[in-house]
C-alpha cells in the first residue's frame, strides 16, 4: 500500500504528514540545516558522547521523513559517510521536492527498502544507527522489536550508538525501553521526554562511556558554537530526571 504524502506549512515551518494529524518531520524554510522539532535535536546526542570532531565515520539512518537528521549529518559532519534507509519511494520523492534532500554522492546514499530487513542482512559496522521510522498511525513495526534491536547491535562499531525515537509505540514507550536495555544488555538510557510526548533512548556498545555532566555542558556549548544545535538544555533535563548518577553519564 503506497503511503500517503501531505505537506502543510505554518509560521514559516513546512510539515510532513502520511495522511493523518501526525508531523512525521518538520524544516524551518528560512533554515533548512537546522533540526526544527526538538526530538531530532535530542537524537543528535550522541555528539555530546563521542569525540565529535572525529565521529560518526558513518551512519545509518532508519527512515527518513523530512530528512531533517539527513541534511544536519550532511552539513555539519563532514566526516561522516551516510546510509539512509526508507521503505517508502513516495517520502523519499517528497524530501527531494520539498524538504531540500541532499544529492546522492560519494559519501551519502538512499536505500528503498525495509529498514529492519537491511539491518538484519548488512554485515557493514556503523558508529551511529538513527531509527526513526513509522507509519501513518505512528507505529513502528518490526523497527520496536526484541530482534530488531538485536540485530542493531550486531552493526555498531566499537565506538557505536543507537538513537532511537520511541514516540507513539503502544502502551507508551517503557515496554520499547525494556526491549533496548535487554538487548543492550542493560547499556541504554532513555532522555525525559520532549514537549511534543516524543521520547529518544540511547544504546552504546563497545567502548565504555562516562562523562562528567560539567564535560558534558562544556561539549554541548561547543557543539553550539559549531553547528548552533543547542543541547545544554538537555544535559540540564537529564540531571533534573536524575539519569546522571554521582553527576556522571555512564553508558
Amino acid at each position: 500500500m503506497s503511503t500517503p504524502i501531505d505537506i502543510s506549512e505554518s509560521a514559516g515551518v513546512r510539515y510532513l504528514h502520511f495522511g493523518s494529524e501526525w508531523v512525521q518531520g518538520a524544516m524551518r524554510i528560512r533554515r533548512p540545516h537546522a533540526l526544527e522539532l526538538a526530538y531530532t535535536r535530542e537524537m543528535m546526542s550522541g555528539l555530546l558522547l563521542r569525540d565529535a570532531e572525529s565521529w560518526p565515520r558513518n551512519a545509518l539512518v532508519i527512515g527518513l521523513g523530512a530528512a531533517s537528521l539527513v541534511r544536519f549529518l550532511h552539513r555539519h559532519c563532514p566526516q561522516t559517510e551516510m546510509q539512509v534507509v526508507e521503505i517508502a519511494p513516495a517520502v523519499v520523492a517528497a524530501a527531494r521536492q520539498f524538504f531540500r534532500l541532499p544529492d546522492e554522492d560519494a559519501r551519502f546514499a538512499i536505500h528503498v527498502g525495509d529498514g529492519a530487513k537491511y539491518v538484519e542482512e548488512s554485515d557493514r559496522p556503523f558508529d551511529l544507527v538513527l531509527v526513526d521510522g513509522f507509519d501513518r498511525n505512528a507505529r513502528a513495526g518490526k523497527l520496536d522489536t526484541a530482534p530488531f534491536y538485536q540485530n542493531v547491535r550486531s552493526r555498531l562499531s566499537d565506538t557505536g550508538l543507537m538513537s532511537a525515537n520511541l514516540f507513539g509505540r503502544s502502551r507508551g514507550f517503557r515496554a520499547s525501553v525494556e526491549r533496548i536495555l535487554t538487548a543492550f544488555d542493560g547499556r541504554a538510557l532513555a532522555f525525559p521526554s520532549c514537549d511534543s510526548g516524543n521520547v529518544v533512548a540511547f544504546a552504546a556498545a563497545g567502548e565504555r562511556i562516562s562523562i562528567p555532566v560539567s564535560e558534558l555542558r562544556d561539549r554541548a556549548q561547543a557543539l553550539k558554537e559549531k553547528t548552533g544545535l543547542d543541547l545544554r538544555a538537555t544535559v540540564t533535563r537529564l540531571e533534573q530526571a536524575g539519569s546522571l548518577p554521582g553527576g556522571q553519564l555512564v553508558l
